[in-house]
């Protein structure tokens, strides 16, 4: 892995963290490019899986909500969380089993511009994932989309704090893997569980107070509930356990995930592989 680091600018000083680490997003989002399969398979696979859960299950739904209504804010969240806490987890694990994060270290590059770089490169997925995600719902399939500017910035706020506190948290567990053999078990299995257990294919409303409680101490239920909240109408909520979106409730435990996700990067964060040292 290489960084280019600018010359200094004219004044004759360093470039700022700033600028180097929007330089390196953008290699992030080059070298990603690169990989068209990757590229495929991580914009596509949230529309995909809508696709095909709206045309098998159109109709089951009732209260006026059809599948494609009822599956998109969870593929919504879902999708979210795979562009960064699993995108961040796999791949920084690897950078960090091929020495690549300590080749990065050894570099005048700002270390707060390397996070830097993965930020942008997550917000491009991110919004691109996002955009297409709604344009199949919409267009194929008449999804309902977000009815008003309160309800467009509902998305907006769940949108940036589930990314971030994704995107920390998947950081955070990049350290816990001992190399990228073990990767998928580490960060792909948990992720894969929490889908079915906060309400992205199976309704909260059919899960066990037990199976909710523990997928409570995550972001992803409450990402899919706050998009809920944005997509859905009102009367739609009477359908969740608690009877109510309850958006407060939501901002508040993404919000101490963003603490708490940075918390954990900032103590558990390596630039070498264990057997480093």
């Amino acid at each position: 892995m290489s960084v280019r680091v600018e010359g200094p600018s004219p004044a004759g000083r360093p470039p700022g963290t700033l600028r180097v680490g929007l330089s390196r997003g953008w290699l992030e989002i080059r070298e990603f490019a690169h990989a068209w399969e990757s590229v495929v398979l991580t914009f596509s696979l949230p529309a995909l899986v809508l696709t095909l859960l709206s045309s098998m299950l159109d109709g089951v739904f009732g209260a006026g909500v059809s599948a494609v209504d009822h599956y998109l804010p969870g593929l919504v969240a879902m999708g979210l969380m795979s562009v960064s806490f699993q995108h961040l987890g796999l791949s920084i694990a690897q950078e960090r089993d091929t020495g690549g994060l300590r080749r990065l270290r050894g570099t005048p590059m700002p270390p707060a511009a390397y996070f830097l770089g993965k930020t942008v490169l997550v917000l491009f997925l991110a919004l691109g994932q996002v955009v297409l995600l709604l344009g199949v719902a919409r267009l194929a399939f008449g999804a309902r989309l977000p009815a008003d500017p309160a309800a467009w910035a509902a998305l907006a706020w769940v949108f940036v704090l589930g990314t971030v506190s994704c995107s920390l948290l998947g950081i955070a567990v990049s350290s816990l893997v001992r190399d990228s053999r073990s990767a998928s078990g580490v960060v792909v299995v948990p992720f894969l569980v929490l889908q079915f257990t906060s309400g992205v294919f199976v309704p909260v409303a059919v899960l066990p107070e037990w199976v909710l409680g523990a997928a409570s101490l995550f972001p992803l239920l409450w990402m899919a509930q706050g998009l809920r909240a944005a997509f859905l109408p009102a009367g739609t909520a009477a359908s969740d356990p608690g009877g109510a979106w309850d958006p407060p409730s939501v901002a508040l435990a993404l919000g101490v995930w963003c603490v708490v996700g940075l918390a954990l990067v900032l103590l558990t964060f390596r630039w070498k592989a264990r057997e480093d040292g």
